[in-house]
């Protein structure tokens, strides 16, 4: 599409979005009765090159918690809006065995069919044409992630995608789609735009999707929610007669700031301001607390400081039956240090059987048993840190370079110039040429070999996060061990 014909698609969208009564103003409907844009008071469209591609921006210097958007229940794309359709009311019923996100997924396919004639095709319009979710990957791009838990995560989003089409097959035959949207890769579009798009709402768990109000681009939580962790822990200690926390207290700590949601008073969908912001700078929003693995399963992208990153190590049976922590809580932070469960559990599994019990509530309550404990702690994750960074076939700064490669091959157009960064990447860039079937030539010509490029990139992002992360970890334990030899050394 030139830009010329997106700046229209776009101008003939927002001005479908304000008729709907879509604003970023609290007092629009009393300003003029038929805005021509939704945007503007508090909002603008941007394009953000490094945080996200196209995306609003503050059009006013903006507080914490005021309201930027609200978007009504009517211009809202729900299940209940499909209901009021004689063929989908029938057919739907019929199909109770599907879950709801299967439901709207087909729903949005059966709308797409419409075309032009569909109430909701300058919507269409602005969603993307591809998307870069897990399930989208091809056999090269998931062994491309190399590290065994990542692989087997796209390997069970590849299936789920496909068994959950072969689910709602009959469904959408009954609603007489056309051929193209009954294929498998209509069905990865789709779940993929209701994975990656869609908003809570209170009446249906497949949530809803809400015009402009999917411009805004994903900002991680920020201190609320590190400091779950750290509640969560006092809880537990608590529970050990360590630690006082009342219950107020407790849930007052445990709520996090909601920067969107409906609001059943007014009847719209309403995002406020996570942050004071200045006019100009980028206004996100938190869709919740996410790995950068499952980021990438659920959005197609990953960030390069996620506050909610972590990684997990092997760990020994004994290590788990040591201690009462549930395993997912025992895990590295994305800053490379351990969380207070790894810690916990591991100083109880570094303790003599006998002893385990009388120390037990100081590993509950984070406290060192001893240096030369702690020291064996540190000395046994830094080594597994090592094992599993060995393990893979390539290093941080393998990865580096062949990250800085893929990103000037996309901004290529020449094929002699291609054929000399290529050479470059060597093995990797082999397979990934043989997994495509296609000449170097091709690369800066074929649409689909492009977004292959995108996957391909957005995985080698991954797992040099994740090795970075591994890292920053046994750096962590050699200053914790060399802090406490000197403290031994001192004490002689």
């Amino acid at each position: 599409m030139v830009p010329a014909e997106a700046d229209k698609k776009l101008e003939g969208f927002i001005e479908w979005a304000s008729k709907l009564g879509i604003s970023d103003s609290p007092n629009n409907s009393q300003s003029f009765s038929e805005p021509k844009s939704c945007l503007g008071y508090t909002l603008t469209l941007s394009y953000f090159a490094d945080t996200g591609g196209r995306g609003l921006g503050a059009a006013r210097d903006l507080k914490k918690g005021e309201l930027a958007l609200s978007v009504p229940k009517s211009a809202l794309f729900t299940k209940d809006w499909f209901l009021k359709d004689e063929l989908v009311s029938s057919v739907v019923s019929n199909h109770y065995s599907l879950s709801p996100t299967q439901m709207l997924s087909a729903c949005l396919l059966y709308e797409m069919g419409k075309g032009k004639s569909s109430f909701w095709y300058p919507y269409f319009l602005q969603l993307p044409r591809s998307y870069e979710i897990l399930a989208t990957f091809s056999e090269f791009e998931k062994q491309a992630l190399q590290v065994e838990d990542a692989i087997w995560t796209a390997e069970k989003a590849i299936s789920k995608a496909e068994l959950e089409w072969k689910e709602a097959l009959s469904l959408m035959q009954e609603l007489k789609l056309k051929p193209q949207f009954l294929t498998l890769r209509a069905w990865i579009w789709a779940s993929a735009t209701i994975s990656s798009r869609t908003m809570h709402i209170p009446w249906d768990e497949a949530g809803c999707l809400c015009p402009v109000g999917d411009f805004f681009n994903y900002a991680p939580p920020g201190e609320e929610s590190n400091s779950l962790e750290e509640i969560e822990v006092r809880m537990r200690a608590s529970s050990l007669g360590d630690v006082s926390l009342s219950s107020e207290h407790s849930t007052n700590n445990l709520q996090r700031f909601i920067d969107a949601g409906f609001n059943e008073d007014i009847g719209a969908y309403c995002f406020y301001a996570r942050q004071n912001y200045k006019r100009g700078e980028q206004v996100l929003l938190s869709y919740g607390t996410y790995t950068n693995l499952e980021l990438l399963e659920h959005y197609g992208f990953v960030l390069n400081e996620n506050p909610n990153d972590k990684v997990f190590i092997p760990l020994e049976l004994t290590m788990y039956s040591s201690n009462s922590w549930p395993r997912e809580s025992m895990y590295i932070h994305q800053d490379g240090k351990p969380s207070f469960a790894l810690l916990s559990a591991l100083r109880l599994w570094a303790t003599p059987h006998n002893q385990r019990r009388s120390v037990g509530h100081l590993a509950y309550s984070g406290s060192q048993l001893s240096a030369e404990n702690e020291m064996l702690v540190m000395n046994w994750i830094s080594q597994n840190c090592r094992a599993v960074l060995n393990n893979l076939p390539t290093t941080v700064q393998e990865d580096s370079l062949l990250l800085s490669t893929i990103g000037k091959i996309q901004n290529l157009h020449n094929g002699i110039e291609l054929r000399k960064m290529l050479d470059l990447l060597k093995d990797e860039f082999r397979a990934f040429s043989e997994a495509n079937g296609m000449e170097i030539a091709e690369l800066v010509l074929c649409g689909k070999t492009k977004r292959s490029i995108e996957r391909w990139k957005l995985a080698v992002q991954w797992r040099l996060r994740y090795k970075k992360i591994l890292i920053d970890c046994i750096t962590y334990c050699s200053e914790v061990i060399i802090s406490l030899s000197k403290k031994n050394d001192r004490t002689k």
